[in-house]
């Protein structure tokens, strides 16, 4: 059962999009990712308060750098989600995990087989996905939120690195969000700001209302023993995607579309299982190699990450 809150996870990340989607018939991308980093912002700021975790971090670089990332993935996501099929913007967001099994590789980490299977089934996901016979206005929107998928596997593993070395979430989740407020301001000061209705600020606080929700569930999901069955789960937002795409906007996918989402959803799923990690550590492509006894002093070794977008 408590896996089961990534179900929960899976659908509050699906009307996160919806309502992305819906604002963006009055604010752009830039305006849904600036007010979605700052009312973020504004609840992590308390949380790490009440936790008393303090502000000041010896790995800022990482911080920025990881803040960076994520806000550029994040602005690529809610882009392509304006201009795509619901279903068909969020799966290409979720090539993260083949992604960050490619960036664990480049980093010396040895992938095992079933990670070389889950790459060739998320290649020739992507490949249906973004195929010739997709029109031309319709291609610069898919490889945008294929972007989108890049960038957040780079976060995640971004995320790892500062996990690895002791940083509490809770202040990674503050600077990412910190971050994203600071670059969404420089972009809208040389774009237009759209004023705000009651639609569209009901529409707007529901993008950081589910995403903070999201977060929650899924933090909740990973602290169970199964999280290999949480990971897999994280994949129920391409149906919940799906199915209001099709309810609210009639969206229709032909069945080469379909096939490539199924073809990336089982490659996110096969990297998450490629090494099947014990039950002490969250679900990672494979594990990293032993340490010497003595390297690396004060950085945790229990490889843990979290596998789902904080962004």
């Amino acid at each position: 059962m408590q896996s089961l809150w990534m179900v929960l996870a899976s659908f509050f990340f699906a009307c996160m999009g919806v309502c992305v989607k819906l604002a963006a018939a009055s604010h752009t991308a830039g305006e849904i990712v600036f007010y979605r980093s700052v009312l973020s912002l504004l609840v992590m700021f308390v949380v790490v308060r009440l936790r008393g975790v303090p502000l000041r971090t010896p790995h800022w670089r990482w911080q920025i750098s990881r803040g960076a990332v994520g806000f550029a993935a994040l602005l690529a996501y809610f882009w392509a989600i304006t201009l795509l099929p619901l279903a068909t913007a969020v799966t290409l967001n979720y090539t993260s995990a083949m992604f960050l099994a490619i960036y664990l590789a480049v980093a010396g980490q040895r992938p095992t087989s079933g990670v070389f299977f889950a790459l060739a089934l998320g290649l020739a996901g992507v490949g249906l996905l973004l195929r010739p016979s997709w029109s031309a206005d319709q291609l610069p929107a898919a490889l945008l939120g294929l972007a989108s998928g890049i960038l957040a596997g780079m976060a995640y593993f971004s995320v790892r690195e500062l996990g690895l070395r002791g940083e509490p979430e809770s202040r990674t989740v503050f600077y990412f969000s910190l971050v994203s407020s600071l670059g969404a301001t420089c972009w809208l000061a040389f774009s237009e700001l759209h004023p705000i209705d009651l639609r569209s600020g009901s529409l707007l606080f529901g993008v950081a209302a589910f995403a903070t929700a999201a977060q929650l569930a899924m933090t909740r999901a990973y602290a169970a023993t199964r999280t290999l069955l949480s990971a897999a789960l994280a994949y129920t937002t391409v149906i919940f995607a799906s199915f209001f795409g099709i309810v609210i906007w009639q969206e229709t996918l032909d069945r080469w579309s379909w096939l490539a989402i199924v073809l990336i959803v089982l490659s996110g799923v096969a990297a998450t299982h490629g090494s099947a990690p014990s039950p002490s550590r969250r679900a990672l492509p494979w594990h990293p190699p032993a340490r010497a006894p003595g390297r690396r002093p004060g950085i945790q070794r229990d490889g843990k990450s979290r596998a789902r977008k904080l962004s």
